[in-house]
């Protein structure tokens, strides 16, 4: 894999037209574009073919979560656009994963990767106990992290702070999908649980999801460009 390859830049946006003409600017410097509930509910499947136009794979980051037969169909609605990864969230269980996973299998060759969410990158272990999940956010993602394993899921999407334990109890073939992260040089926002790109390789995250540092920098391509040499020096 190349270092560029591993990079999802978030295309969260109701404008259209800034969506479309971010992906063509990072075509090569990135290795797809993430869209989503902002962009999904702004513009729908049509939006996702326009900017798919640009060539670079797709994550349709959906989170779907509810009764197992709607996440079924939910996810069957959404593979005529030809997704590289779409997800789920895991504390839906696993009837409703596995569900997800009959439906991605009905693409076959052109199966999409299909991960679950864990715990929001923007949640800390008090805002956990906030709503009755008492312990620490490290040892619920990892053991929702199991239960995908065991679901028959591709992965997982994680903070950096959970990818060496999540490596330690699912094995290097189970992929990581790792937002939160902030170059040094870039701002944290309302990310809590953060690291630098060429920090999550080493610990060993499979894809980076990187939004703000890129779309809202002055000159998005520079900074794509600037990340992009981070991760070749890892």
């Amino acid at each position: 894999m190349k270092p560029t390859d591993r990079i999802f830049v978030a295309l969260d946006t109701t404008d259209l037209d800034r969506a479309v003409s971010l992906a063509n600017q990072l075509v090569g410097l990135v290795g797809g574009v993430k869209m989503g509930k902002e962009f999904l509910t702004a513009h729908g499947p049509e939006g996702v073919r326009r900017v798919a136009e640009c060539g670079m794979p797709i994550f349709l980051d959906t989170k779907f979560h509810d009764i197992p037969n709607t996440v079924n169909s939910a996810i069957r609605a959404a593979l005529p656009l030809n997704p590289f990864v779409i997800n789920v969230h895991a504390s839906g269980g696993s009837q409703m994963m596995r569900a997800a996973q009959s439906a991605v299998e009905e693409a076959g060759d052109k199966r999409p990767l299909l991960i679950a969410v864990t715990v929001l990158t923007s949640m800390s272990d008090e805002d956990l106990a906030e709503i009755g999940m008492q312990g620490l956010a490290e040892d619920r993602v990892v053991a929702l992290a199991k239960l995908t394993q065991k679901s028959g899921l591709d992965g997982v999407v994680c903070s950096p702070l959970e990818i060496t334990a999540v490596r330690k109890a699912c094995g290097q073939d189970f992929k990581l999908m790792v937002p939160g992260i902030r170059p040094a040089w870039s701002v944290a926002g309302d990310q809590k649980r953060i690291t630098t790109p060429a920090d999550a390789v080493k610990l060993g995250a499979d894809y980076l999801v990187i939004g703000r540092p890129i779309t809202g920098a002055d000159d998005p391509v520079k900074a794509a460009q600037m990340i992009a040499d981070e991760l070749a020096s890892v």
